[in-house]
């Protein structure tokens, strides 16, 4: 089964950063030993690019590094966290080669900057009564000192991370309980470690508050179902699984080092906000929340406290140009409402605000940089959103608008508009993509060829598999990687066991990834380079999450996955009908096979079903987990059946179990062999990562 991918992780020195290590050092240093012995130092042309962006960009500019260190107190004495089954959950150290004070031409200039800042780790005091635990995941908690105790915001990733964070504040400034817990979005990095901070039953009493926006539990599971296998294989690319922590490999995820791996939880919220602009006071403590959906998550929000003028971007506004399209994959965000909301929360707080922190990066301090930084950010986010359809509303298409739009040269200065999470290339193709599709609108691509049809066709016309090398090999003498790629990768498809063209068309890969800004094309075409030289490692398993984002899927989720799962070829001539109730949550559905697919619609019952089942909601839950099957709990009565009870093992037997380790790459699976698959119900858990 494919299970939740929480990337082992991270980071940095368990000391404040020194000024030496907050900034780029004039150092050069040979490039240490690749991790891989297939892989290449950066060629001359990747180093010429890496000075001409080093004597472009304003690296002078050192104001994110002094708000970066800005009200440091304490770090920890140690550089891991451990999961509770004994595994690392977060491993601090990885990064430390980012500290020694050295460049490295294998990772962009800019990249590498980012990469420094977000070395940043321990308590931090925003403001008197404002604290915040940087570097303990991918993302800050943040703790809001009340009348009594803390309210916390976005408990990280992980159980142990959330847990380790609230010990060592409350080591270092007293110890204090939860009295709240503020989700701000449904992104599993700001929910997923309140079992660490909070007791369950103590937020079903109402002694702890949790709160989150409006559709939140159903966006903190729905947004990863459909595609999950898909997604979570695609995060091998963007997040660079597969790739060690170093200069050659992983140095950074824009917004945070990476995602720990211990064991995610989620916790029902008590209170929701529902109002566009709503305000509660919670502990003495006055919070001004704004709605934010349909930005950087379906469901977020930030929040102003106005006595102390301060404001919580949530993950609206940090220290990058965020993804409007996620690599890993999810539906195209709205470029243009993300800076509306931006602007909004500009004229509502932006006036009084004297400080703004975020839950990832570093907080911006005084009135005017704060408004700096807002403005900029809507202005970079209103651009692109227009910018790009001003071309496309000339004939610009998708796969053009990539190597034709540029942000505003005032906004290319100013590092709080750099894209480090997104990339101008691939956002720009994804506000096209939002508004006009994939399809450019030339008919030759409108239904073309599977790239391994249409290969052996281009090999041939080029005269075979050596002429495409020995031309690839002097495109990749001359720099002209993208070229290169566009001819091996046709030789790849066409011929997948040519470990010649493959170890081409990986050291082209690897150049360019070298060559990016942005941490999720370095890892995806870093990652591509990988697989490219190793194929894809047998027996990896991905940490798993715990029962609780399998409890909080609807039911109709649920069925709806199933229908995903129906392989229609094998039920080619199956028919029946289910009445399936649930009269411990008051559900009932009509669960439907004919002409090989499965549906199904919440509300109503069918007259003449062929099977009726009657099951609660937590019973339903232990066979979505597979811990239990509809055969056993009918022979115990727990659920109960009427009708044809056979049409249960039949709707198993057609049900796919996706495997997360399907080729990407062509050639990358030394040997397909087919496992036996075991029928089952059992629900594949949520593709949640982090902030994607």
């Amino acid at each position: 089964m494919r299970k939740l991918i929480c990337i082992l992780t991270t980071a940095l020195l368990c000391i404040p950063l020194s000024s030496k290590s907050q900034s780029m050092s004039s150092e050069k240093t040979s490039s240490p030993k690749h991790f891989d012995p297939k892989g290449k130092d950066p060629s001359k042309f990747t180093i010429s690019k890496w000075e001409e962006l080093k004597s472009t960009l304003p690296f002078e500019d050192k104001q994110d590094f002094e708000e970066q260190k800005k009200g440091f107190i304490a770090a920890p004495d140690f550089k891991q966290i451990m999961a509770e089954d004994g595994h690392t959950a977060w491993d601090m150290g990885r990064y430390d080669f980012l500290l020694d004070g050295k460049d490295f031409y294998s990772i962009n200039p800019s990249l590498q900057r980012q990469a420094i800042l977000n070395m940043n780790y321990g308590l931090y005091e925003v403001i008197p009564g404002i604290y915040q635990i940087r570097g303990f995941d991918l993302a800050n908690i943040s703790f809001i000192k009340g009348d009594t105790g803390w309210i916390i915001f976005d408990p990280l990733t992980c159980k142990e991370t959330a847990a380790a964070a609230l010990k060592f504040i409350n080591e270092q400034l007293g110890e204090r309980p939860v009295v709240a817990v503020v989700y701000s979005h449904s992104h599993g990095d700001h929910f997923g470690g309140v079992r660490g901070v909070v007791d369950e039953a103590d937020v079903v009493n109402g002694k702890v508050k949790i709160i989150a926006p409006e559709g939140f539990m159903e966006h903190a599971v729905a947004e990863n179902v459909y595609a999950g296998t898909a997604m979570s294989r695609r995060l091998f690319y963007q997040y660079g699984v597969l790739l060690p922590a170093d200069p050659h490999g992983h140095v950074d995820q824009s917004i945070g080092k990476n995602v720990s791996a211990g064991n995610l939880g989620l916790i029902e919220p008590n209170i929701i906000i529902t109002k566009d602009i709503d305000t509660l006071t919670i502990d003495g403590v006055k919070m001004v929340f704004q709605s934010t959906h349909g930005t950087e998550a379906p469901a977020e929000m930030n929040t102003y406290f106005p006595d102390m003028k301060a404001f919580w971007a949530a993950e609206n506004i940090t220290g990058t140009i965020h993804n409007i399209y996620t690599l890993r994959g999810a539906l195209v965000r709205d470029a243009l409402e993300w800076s509306k909301k931006i602007n909004e929360a500009l004229w509502l707080f932006g006036p009084d605000t004297q400080v703004m922190f975020a839950s990832h990066s570093w907080p911006r301090f005084g009135n005017q940089r704060v408004q700096e930084v807002m403005k900029g950010q809507r202005d970079t986010y209103a651009n692109l959103n227009n910018g790009v359809l001003f071309l496309a509303n000339q004939g610009v298409t998708i796969n053009e608008v990539h190597n034709v739009y540029q942000v505003p040269l005032s906004l290319q200065n100013q590092w709080y508009a750099r894209s480090y999470h997104g990339s101008v290339e691939h956002n720009s193709r994804a506000v096209i993509n939002r508004y006009l599709g994939y399809w450019d609108c030339n008919p030759a691509t409108l239904i073309p060829l599977s790239p391994a049809e249409s290969a052996p066709l281009y090999v041939e016309m080029m005269g075979g598999a050596n002429s495409i090398i020995k031309k690839g090999k002097e495109l990749f003498d001359q720099g002209k990687y993208l070229y290169a790629v566009e001819i091996l990768n046709k030789l790849v498809y066409a011929e997948p066991k040519n470990q010649i063209a493959k170890d081409l068309l990986a050291d082209c890969y690897e150049q360019i990834g070298y060559q990016k800004e942005s941490p999720s094309v370095r890892n995806s075409f870093l990652a591509g380079a990988y697989e490219l030289r190793n194929g894809i490692p047998q027996g990896a398993s991905p940490k798993g999450t715990g029962p609780d984002m399998i409890k909080a899927m609807g039911v109709n989720l649920w069925l709806d996955f199933l229908g995903i799962r129906v392989d229609s070829k094998k039920a080619e001539g199956m028919h029946f009908v289910i009445n399936l109730i649930l009269p411990d949550i008051n559900e009932k559905y009509i669960v439907e096979m004919s002409n090989a697919t499965l549906t199904n619609i919440q509300g109503f019952q069918s007259p003449n079903p062929d099977l009726t089942l009657t099951v609660n909601r937590n019973d339903l839950s232990l066979i979505m987990m597979g811990v239990k099957n509809f055969d056993d709990l009918i022979a115990s009565g727990i659920v109960q059946a009427k009708g044809d009870t056979k049409i249960i093992s039949q709707l198993a037997s057609v049900l796919d179990q996706f495997e997360i380790g399907f080729e990407i790459l062509p050639g990358t699976i030394s040997k397909k062999t087919d496992q036996p698959k075991n029928p089952s119900f059992k629900q594949d858990q949520p593709a949640v990562i982090g902030a994607d």
